[in-house]
């Protein structure tokens, strides 16, 4: 609806019970406030995902990306960041790590990545960033607003024309979240219950793994144990669900396998008939050979084939899978996950190869042709190694000399200025595009790049802060970059809603209205 129709109608509510009501005023503050309810937010968000998984199917390029993001300010800033730099918030979205929850916002205190913190911080951030993200809206909202009484005031009525047209048209900072819900907190109804806290927090993606969740660990540890497809697959449904209980039909389910670097199980999986999914997942035990004679105390065993085989079991109870089955259990996985609810797949890997994954999605998409991806480009990945590495060794492959790089210390500042460093920055650059279109990639994340960003910053300002520096640490690093970077963040009253909160007080007392905004605020001093 436009700003004159929202007006128009606002009137017509207000007319004739109230004095003292102004429907433009209440038209703005609708405008300002566009999504009632987290369920709102996640029907409009859960739309601009499918718009977006179309998009890509028919053309790679068309992928999206997130960055992850530990606190709603952190996520108000990258937006408005986004829409400053690019126009608008298109392909990009917000990405909530587990990780970061458990490490900087558990009542616990730093936790690892292990679902030791309390599940319900999740929808708890979620709320948290859209609910950064509506203010976002409703400050520059409010910007414009106040130039329009401007205009108007002027009596310039081709400005006033053109930012009635620039509100109408107006794009929220509010976009999707793709939400982690670890392994789900436990069995498929307590996954259910948080999906739906997640859902109406505001989610329209849910990302869950096929871990077990009382053994789970961060998908770039050791230790990792799988469940049976079947267990996971009753997740999946238990989300599945939750989206469609809540109404949001179009909810998104990412179906993460962390199979590739967990070489564990807890379960045998049950069996109804050969081949089955159950048959499957067992055919990948690490089993021996035996026979009645050799059967130990307690011992646990299978039938394959007419055989009766002894699985590998540890002192922890678990069992071993074989070495170097990884791959394919991934895509067992995947074809399962997509075949039972899931709509995008994760796979966990433990470096950034795109011929690793481009692999396996070529073999996913053998079954299931629109398969395709959320990927982590993680910073547990050394990515200056790796990519020299992998460069390093394409070069061998083509004969050429190498006899000036050693391939174990490729990371030396001694290399930066290499050809060989060169080409593996250029496929650092392009690894998005690249995998997009060659591995099946829809969309590129950074799970937690905000907890590294945060940590170098403080370094750099209280390196100079508590050095020789002193305050000139602060202006030089931070303020006056704010200023020559246009970071609206300098003007800090204004970004915590300081004019908003004037605004209303003029809406509510008029002329009486104390408001913080007066010539002697020293936000003036950062006047544009």
């Amino acid at each position: 609806m436009t700003y004159t129709a929202t007006t128009a109608a606002a009137r017509q509510s207000i007319e004739p019970h109230w004095d003292g009501i102004e429907a433009e005023n209440i038209a703005r503050m609708r405008l300002q406030n566009r999504f009632r309810s987290g369920l709102d937010i996640a029907r409009y968000t859960a739309a601009i995902m499918r718009r977006d998984m179309a998009a890509y199917d028919a053309d790679p390029a068309q992928y999206t990306q997130s960055l992850g993001c530990w606190h709603g300010f952190i996520a108000q800033q990258k937006m408005i960041s986004i829409k400053k730099h690019f126009g608008t918030t298109k392909g990009r979205y917000l990405y909530l790590s587990g990780w970061m929850i458990a490490a900087l916002r558990s009542e616990f205190g730093p936790l690892p990545d292990q679902s030791m913190h309390e599940k319900t911080s999740v929808p708890a951030l979620i709320e948290e960033l859209y609910t950064f993200l509506r203010q976002a809206d409703a400050r520059e909202l409010g910007g414009l607003f106040r130039q329009l009484d401007e205009a108007r005031k002027a009596g310039d009525a081709v400005n006033t024309h053109r930012l009635l047209h620039k509100i109408d048209d107006y794009q929220t900072h509010v976009v999707p979240i793709i939400a982690d819900i670890d392994a789900g907190f436990g069995n498929a109804e307590a996954t259910y219950l948080l999906a739906k806290k997640m859902i109406e927090a505001g989610a329209c993606a849910i990302q869950i793994e096929n871990q077990v969740s009382d053994e789970k660990q961060c998908g770039h540890q050791d230790g990792k144990v799988t469940v049976p497809h079947e267990d996971f697959l009753a997740k999946i449904r238990a989300v599945r669900y939750a989206f469609m209980e809540l109404g949001v039909d179009e909810g998104i389910i990412v179906a993460r396998t962390d199979s590739l670097g967990a070489g564990l199980t807890k379960q045998i999986a049950f069996t109804r008939t050969k081949g089955d999914i159950g048959d499957q997942y067992n055919s990948f035990l690490d089993c021996e050979d035996v026979d009645a004679a050799t059967l130990g105390h307690g011992d646990v065993l299978v039938s394959r084939d007419g055989k009766l085989m002894r699985p590998k079991r540890l002192p922890s109870n678990l069992y071993q899978f074989r070495a170097g089955t990884g791959e394919d259990r991934c895509v067992l996985d995947c074809i399962t996950s997509l075949q039972n609810g899931a709509d995008l797949l994760w796979i966990e890997t433990e470096k950034p190869h795109i011929g690793q994954i481009g692999g396996m999605v070529s073999r996913i998409r053998e079954v299931i042709p629109n398969a395709k991806l959320v990927y982590n480009n993680s910073p547990s990945f050394n990515w200056t190694l790796n990519f020299r590495q992998q460069v390093f060794d394409a070069w061998t492959a083509e004969g050429r000399d190498l006899t000036a790089y050693d391939r174990a210390k490729l990371m030396s500042v001694d290399y930066d200025s290499t050809e060989l460093a060169a080409e593996a920055d250029e496929r650092i650059r392009t690894f998005q595009r690249d995998a997009a279109a060659q591995a099946g990639i829809f969309h590129h994340l950074i799970t937690l790049p905000t907890y590294h960003t945060a940590a170098l910053s403080t370094d750099n300002l209280a390196k100079e802060y508590f050095g020789e520096q002193g305050m000139l640490g602060y202006v030089k690093g931070v303020q006056r970059q704010e200023i020559r970077q246009g970071i609206a963040c300098v003007k800090h009253q204004n970004m915590a809603g300081s004019d908003m909160g004037d605004d209303h007080k003029d809406y509510f007392a008029g002329e009486a209205a104390l408001k913080a905004g007066g010539a002697h605020n020293t936000m003036n001093q950062f006047a544009a």
